[in-house]
């Protein structure tokens, strides 16, 4: 099994990004650590993941979209009208290419950290909880009532953030990626179908 130096990626990692979209990365690596101890991942891999998982982020738009066509990382039609949306399949590229990380499933933890995906690993779902209620963050609505799912039934935490980034990006008119869409009516059923 794989270890990471941890401290070392924080110190090249901070060459990339801002000091904001930094703290923000330590709250979210700090915040998947406690969910991973309250749900038994592996503490390690999942640190890395939620180090990692905006390692694109402060990349410009424009240099996203040649770095993904030079790479062959497919681009969807609302990516190239929003390429900020790009930052997670980019960023799991630049964590296997810049990084050294080769597990698939951390890989798959920052590429799907923003829309999330159907039945998702422990680990994905971890990573795409914390990203939303690590402690910086302040302005999404029921945040509260989200960090205490988190903590206690993941896969609802998982589908309310889902519900309420999808409301928010149709009363914004924000560009909506159609996975998010996807992973949404996966967790509507699966909980449905877990009520029954």
């Amino acid at each position: 099994m794989t270890t990471y130096n941890i401290p070392k990626m924080q110190k090249k990692l901070k060459k990339y990004i801002d000091e904001m979209r930094y703290q923000h990365t330590l709250g979210v690596m700090f915040t998947a650590a406690s969910l991973a101890m309250c749900y038994g991942a592996d503490l390690e891999r999942t640190q890395v993941a939620g180090l990692l998982h905006d390692c694109a982020k402060c990349i410009p738009n424009d240099k996203k979209l040649k770095l993904c066509s030079r790479y062959n990382i497919p681009v969807s039609e609302t990516e190239q009208r929003s390429p900020y949306l790009l930052h997670a399949r980019l960023g799991a590229f630049i964590a296997r290419t810049k990084y050294g990380v080769d597990d698939q499933e951390i890989l798959s933890a920052i590429a799907y950290h923003t829309t999330g995906k159907p039945a998702m690993t422990l680990m994905e779902k971890i990573i795409f909880v914390s990203d939303y209620i690590e402690p910086m963050r302040s302005k999404a609505s029921n945040l509260e009532e989200i960090r205490h799912l988190a903590f206690h039934d993941l896969d609802r935490a998982v589908y309310v953030i889902m519900r309420d980034t999808l409301f928010y990006l149709q009363r914004t008119k924000t560009s909506l990626d159609k996975q998010t869409v996807v992973a949404y009516n996966y967790y509507k059923q699966y909980l449905d179908t877990e009520e029954e």
